[in-house]
């Protein structure tokens, strides 16, 4: 349908308008007292302040089913992904991961998410296609933009998590072969995609060999995909860079062929003033997970200083194992805020977190018809009410949402200009037959697991 969005407080970007109108899924006008056409629907944005849909750039939406594990609460990255993901992931079945992406896709749009890049690394030798194309259905079940970084490993190496669970890596030419039939059958290549395969082994320093990695990064270039990894969380990574190969995890990346504007990390936490100019002088990426990073007590990341370097950042969820809200909106706060902890008050800024958390993300995935609200561009938008009660008395009123993080309101949120979320609820989600289905499926994981 066509939509004319009218009598917003605010609109990000567009400082003098209140209104917008929507024709086949993009902006066509931005402005005031835009008047009605006889084929659009009138949305009602009093009270209301709109932002382009969030673009979460690192995400692990099987772990929607995998919050809170007792074993894993007080534990470090290491010992926590021994004793949760790869505990467990093995055992799940299509149906579960379906579940868990409906769960995880619902708690981002309710954040105001409207672009997911999900690192999924549930491959092994024997992974069925079904497990991967669960996430596929999900995506398109909700009308949610799906990036799926597509992990895994060719070796077991370091990876504690690997090693202790007896994972069986897939070979270097069956993941290219499968990953190839994701591309074909999944991948949309021009710049308003739904659909984007990315190259994406779970870790470049314990997941693979150096060769491996060459010839993930020269099939992933002759397809024009775009690379991602996970990098320098911890120290680990930096410690086995140096015994394996005697230089730095920043430089092993350069050397077989991983920096650059086509490639980002997740959390680089331990980044030395060394590596961040390398990083920058290459234009690499990175997804910042503040809260993850918090609960696994990795440190924070260093993105300020990446960003004067040269680096674009961008901010992801990461899994729900480790950040157990599942929320954006979380993210983006806390990303304001974390900062100021080691810097001062001046740090940064609300319009500063609000770009890493749309334009920049945008940027990273590819995907140019989104991030921004801008005539000609997607109709990727979400509605924040400030009735809610949490803006009771919030002076600032365009950044509120920023500012008082969750809970929020979301009255409507659109992406492509199809209604996803309207006054709080997900519109193409039976959540009650959601909830019985997935204490189902989760008692049968449990079972597999004590047996």
């Amino acid at each position: 349908m066509n939509y004319l969005i009218k009598n917003a407080e605010a609109i990000a970007g567009q400082p003098t308008a209140c209104d917008i109108r929507i024709q086949n899924g993009i902006i066509s006008e931005i402005g005031n007292e835009l008047k009605s056409q006889s084929d659009e629907q009138l949305i009602d944005a009093s009270s209301c302040v709109i932002y382009p849909g969030f673009v979460n750039t690192h995400h692990h939406l099987a772990q929607s089913a995998l919050k809170g594990i007792p074993a894993g609460l007080n534990q470090g990255l290491g010992e926590w992904l021994a004793s949760v993901p790869y505990t467990y992931w093995p055992h799940f079945t299509p149906e579960l991961m379906y579940d868990a992406a409906l769960i995880g896709l619902s708690e981002q749009l309710r954040s105001g998410v409207t672009t997911c890049a999900d690192h999924h690394y549930l491959y092994h030798a024997n992974t069925t296609p079904e497990l991967e194309d669960a996430l596929w259905q999900a995506a398109d079940d909700l009308g949610v933009r799906l990036v799926l970084c597509r992990g895994g490993a060719t070796v077991q190496g370091t990876h504690k998590g690997m090693l202790k669970n007896n994972i069986v890596p897939e070979s270097i030419d069956l993941a290219i072969q499968r990953i190839d039939n994701s591309r074909q059958k999944y991948h949309q290549q021009h710049c308003n995609a739904m659909r984007r395969v990315v190259v994406s082994p779970t870790t470049i320093v314990h997941s693979c060999q150096p060769d491996d990695l060459k010839t993930y990064a020269e099939y992933a270039r002759s397809h024009q995909l775009k690379l991602h990894s996970h990098l320098l969380e911890v120290d680990f990574d930096e410690t086995q860079a140096q015994q394996k190969y005697g230089m730095s995890a920043v430089e092993y990346a350069h050397s077989v062929n991983w920096l650059g504007e086509d490639v980002w990390f997740a959390h680089i936490v331990q980044a030395t003033e060394k590596d961040i100019k390398i990083l920058g002088e290459t234009k690499t990426g990175i997804a910042h997970c503040p809260t993850s990073n918090c609960r696994l007590g990795s440190g924070i990341a260093p993105v300020l200083a990446m960003e004067k370097a040269g680096m674009t950042v961008s901010i992801g969820v990461d899994g729900s194992a480790s950040s157990e809200s599942g929320s954006m909106l979380q993210e983006v706060n806390l990303s304001w805020l974390i900062h100021r902890s080691q810097f001062g008050a001046t740090a940064t800024n609300l319009e500063q977190c609000l770009k890493w958390s749309t334009k920049n993300g945008a940027k990273i995935l590819g995907i140019e018809s989104i991030g921004e609200i801008k005539i000609g561009q997607a109709a990727d938008l979400v509605l924040y009410n400030l009735d809610h009660y949490r803006y009771h008395g919030m002076h600032e009123r365009l950044y509120a949402p920023i500012l008082g993080g969750e809970p929020a309101l979301i009255k409507t949120s659109l992406v492509n200009g199809r209604i996803l979320v309207e006054n709080g609820q997900i519109t193409q989600l039976d959540e009650t037959a959601l909830k019985y289905r997935f204490i189902q499926n989760l008692a049968k994981l449990k079972q597999k697991i004590t047996a």
